[in-house]
């Protein structure tokens, strides 16, 4: 039987300390940038915005939009999607991870596989986990 993984959201004043401990300072020079280009790029919806921060219960991380509103994604292969805040944000980051584990830094690449596949663990079990997959496939 499978543990079914949670998440909490981050308070603000510990986002710094949570991010540098999952990411080092990778997180505000690399991964949050393409976390941020990925939403662009896969949502017209997204115009920029503070995000909320989330801790899971498996060790991995996601951020997503603090909008009430939902996204129209479409992927690179042209699937589509129109999901909540929370899961655009699960699949923007699953994408950015993806992305940045082939980075030539070895620790990098390491260090967001392993987050891919933590949050991919929680995505599954997503109440909108169809369209998040559809979005990353």
């Amino acid at each position: 039987m499978n543990d079914i993984i949670t998440s909490a959201v981050v308070p603000e004043h510990q986002r710094v300390e949570i991010t540098a401990a999952l990411f080092g300072s990778r997180f505000p020079f690399q991964i949050e940038p393409a976390i941020f280009d990925f939403a662009r790029d896969l949502s017209e919806d997204y115009g920029g915005g503070s995000w909320e921060f989330f801790a899971l219960s498996n060790g991995g991380f996601f951020m997503c939009p603090r909008a009430p509103n939902r996204f129209h994604a479409e992927s690179p292969n042209q699937n589509t999607a129109t999901m909540s805040s929370e899961a655009f944000g699960i699949a923007v980051c699953l994408f950015a991870y993806s992305n940045l584990s082939f980075s030539s830094d070895l620790a990098l690449s390491e260090t967001v596989s392993e987050a891919f596949h933590r949050l991919r663990g929680f995505a599954l079990d997503h109440a909108n986990a169809a369209d998040i997959l559809r979005i990353i496939d």
